[in-house]
């Protein structure tokens, strides 16, 4: 790591200052955004490289975009070039722990160096305004009559959508393997087959759905969330019509394989002061993003149970061995 200090004042500083206050300024730093610009990680990635940047904790902050597989593919790439080198960090989250399993994929998160959980969307169902179904409860009854007359509209097969819809009907006692679930590659596809009436609901995060809601376009049934949520205060939760379900679409940011205690410990404090920095207060605000921060023991010890429990509804759907 470079740092704008000599050896002996740094030495000086560490012996005085407070905990987080004992590193540089870390000079150069490479995101690695494993899909396409404009989408969540890449969103994710460019707002690090913003507030970082700004707020002078990194002098230059570069963000590259390796697209494909779910994020498996920039994973693969990160993994395998980048070990020990602590310059180099990758955004991530939970559509690639599905994307790791479903592919197969050789690389996975065992191989990084987890540093923290950053942003979190919750998922919420949606139906166009003249749908006969105006509750949870009128879904839970139509899935029950017919799962497969019951077709939804979400994002990437085995991604959080397909998760949250697996998880749903589980919950009510429906194979998961009988979800009617379709899957495209973008949400303005998704919710234009909502919107022209070709699904029965459509699933996704809650900021997806906002706009048409508020405009009558659409009515949301519910949001996955442990609470009814601020900005959506009339919207029920999955727990309030008994449905024992809470998920979120979480977004992390990891290190290279093979980097030090030392500097893992200076990449952390780095992502912290940034976490607790008024313009990345701000910048959540802006996007919509849930601050979900979670770091060290804590964030690796949940990282392993969001992976083992993605495993099980995977293979409760059908999508992984």
């Amino acid at each position: 790591m470079k740092h704008l200090f000599s050896g002996a004042l740094l030495a000086t500083a560490v012996a005085v200052a407070p905990f987080g206050a004992a590193f540089a300024e870390i000079n150069e730093l490479k995101i690695i955004a494993p899909a396409a610009p404009g989408g969540g990680w890449d969103q994710t990635a460019r707002s690090i490289q913003h507030v970082l940047q700004s707020d002078k904790l990194v002098e230059n902050v570069q963000v590259l975009n390796v697209p494909g597989a779910g994020g498996t593919i920039g994973l693969a790439q990160f993994v395998n070039s980048s070990k020990g080198d602590p310059n180099v960090m990758i955004v991530g989250g939970y559509v690639m722990v599905g994307a790791i399993i479903t592919n197969r994929s050789p690389v996975t998160l065992a191989e990084v160096t987890p540093i923290a959980r950053l942003t979190g969307e919750y998922e919420a169902i949606a139906v166009p305004a003249n749908s006969p179904l105006k509750s949870l409860a009128d879904l839970v009854a139509a899935l029950k009559a017919d799962p497969q007359k019951v077709s939804w509209a979400g994002g990437s097969a085995g991604g959080t959508d397909h998760i949250t819809a697996g998880l749903f009907t589980k919950a009510i006692g429906i194979d998961p393997r009988k979800v009617n679930y379709i899957a495209f590659s973008g949400g303005g596809e998704s919710l234009a087959s909502i919107l022209g009436g070709k699904v029965t609901v459509g699933i996704s995060s809650l900021s997806e759905y906002d706009a048409q809601a508020k405009a009558g376009k659409l009515r949301i049934l519910g949001v996955s969330s442990a609470e009814r949520l601020p900005e959506a205060p009339d919207v029920p939760t999955f727990k309030e019509a008994g449905i024992d379900v809470e998920i979120q679409n979480w977004r992390m940011i990891a290190a290279a394989p093979g980097i030090t205690a030392e500097q893992k410990q200076e990449l952390s404090q780095t992502i912290e002061k940034m976490v607790k920095s008024k313009a990345w207060t701000e910048m959540l605000a802006q996007k919509g993003w849930a601050n979900t921060y979670l770091s060290g023991a804590a964030f690796d010890a949940q990282l392993a149970k969001d992976i083992a429990a993605t495993q099980t509804i995977l293979k409760d759907i059908g999508l992984a061995q």
